[in-house]
């Protein structure tokens, strides 16, 4: 593995990994978060640092960029370079290997790009309460502010890299087409805005766009009932990975977990795991909570308001609520699916992944371990001309 490139965007919190500070009035040395370098994950790893701070004032906290492989290349094709080995380590193997080092007490993540397996020994200690899990489809500022994934042009192309979102959108706008859009959100955002443009319109994380301050540029929030998408497995959530022997870190961070995510993510990541899929397949889940105060995607319930506008806490205990997870496997081509929706009470994460497992296994009796295993052919292969048709390219243009 290449070594690490510590990095920073945004001002720094403390001191690097290794400095042997302490704080003014303790004898406790800082906590190094270690994070990916870019601005997004840096405001995610500020949250945790705030939500530490709160629980936890006693502490100082150093923010500790890296930039990870995954940023690092930014010509080779995301689909090679998730194959194999690589699908484990593409946003986390430097950051795991200092936490590993000890030059790092915590890695805070996207759930979403956390492998469903970790090292032996590290573990994923803490996740946090979720933003909104659902895709936003952001449109190009060249048509009407109200344009929905409906009312897009026929024939209209897609700025995405995930294979999730195409293969759901070819399943159901088969005139869409597809072109590779990666980048950071302000790039992804420049080159939707650019006036030559391919781009009719890009999909993106609302949670990355809400934690940014981008939210006006969402056109459409998209979901099982708006637009027939499902997101992708622990997005929207933040999670914390630890030495699994870090018996301190973890009693550090046992007061800002959310116990409602973490069993919903918990669900979602045992199907993903039992599937064996990786980020970049289609499998879509959206998971809500029945039998509060009203129903949420992946979030906390509504609550009610008193003559005061002050929030009246949820009557019902989270263990008497029904956990609603819906599922979808797409070909990539859209033309093959296979879903499958079931609402359980889990009164615990063992319980959460008990759900996720068999619903794994429904969804393979009615098909979905072809539609994976060919996508999985078609990946390679189309990555492997991908990867030829990159390399060439500098060859021909001399």
């Amino acid at each position: 593995m290449a070594s690490a490139t510590l990095v920073g965007d945004l001002p720094p919190t403390g001191s690097a990994p290794g400095a042997a500070n302490t704080s003014s009035n303790t004898q406790f040395p800082p906590i190094n978060i270690g994070t990916r370098r870019s601005a997004l994950a840096q405001i995610q790893a500020r949250s945790v640092e705030l939500a530490l701070k709160k629980a936890h004032p006693e502490r100082t906290y150093n923010i500790c960029p890296v930039l990870a492989q995954g940023d690092k290349d930014k010509i080779t094709p995301l689909q090679q370079l998730s194959q194999g080995e690589n699908a484990k380590s593409l946003w986390t193997g430097e950051l795991e290997s200092m936490l590993e080092q000890g030059e790092l007490d915590l890695i805070v993540h996207c759930l979403k790009d956390m492998p469903t397996q970790l090292p032996d020994n590290l573990d994923l200690a803490a996740i946090l309460e979720r933003e909104d899990p659902r895709d936003a489809l952001v449109v190009s500022p060249r048509l009407p502010k109200d344009t929905t994934i409906a009312t897009l042009p026929e024939g209209s192309t897609i700025g995405t890299s995930s294979v999730r979102r195409a293969a759901q959108l070819r399943r159901l706008y088969p005139s869409f087409k597809f072109a590779d859009l990666r980048g950071n959100v302000g790039t992804r955002l420049g080159k939707l805005d650019a006036e030559d443009s391919p781009f009719n319109a890009i999909i993106l994380a609302a949670a990355g766009l809400k934690r940014l301050g981008m939210d006006n540029r969402i056109n459409q929030y998209l979901s099982s009932d708006s637009g027939g998408m499902l997101h992708a497995v622990g997005q929207g959530a933040l999670a914390i990975e630890i030495r699994k022997d870090d018996e301190e870190i973890k009693k550090i961070l046992n007061k800002i977990g959310d116990e409602r995510t973490t069993r919903a993510c918990s669900a979602e990541r045992a199907l993903l795991r039992t599937l064996e899929g990786g980020c970049s397949v289609p499998i879509g889940v959206e998971t809500s909570w029945r039998g509060g105060k009203g129903l949420t995607v992946g979030a906390q319930p509504a609550k009610d308001y008193d003559k005061h506008g002050d929030a009246i806490e949820e009557e019902v205990d989270l263990d008497e609520q029904e956990l609603v997870l819906k599922t979808l496997v797409v070909s990539v081509d859209g033309k093959e699916s296979v879903s499958y929706e079931v609402a359980r009470k889990v009164r615990s994460v063992e319980d959460a992944q008990t759900l996720g497992r068999e619903v794994a296994k429904i969804l393979v009796d009615k098909g979905a371990d072809k539609i994976l295993e060919q996508i999985s052919r078609d990946k390679q292969w189309a990555a492997k001309k991908e990867l030829e048709a990159a390399t060439a390219a500098p060859a021909s243009t001399s």
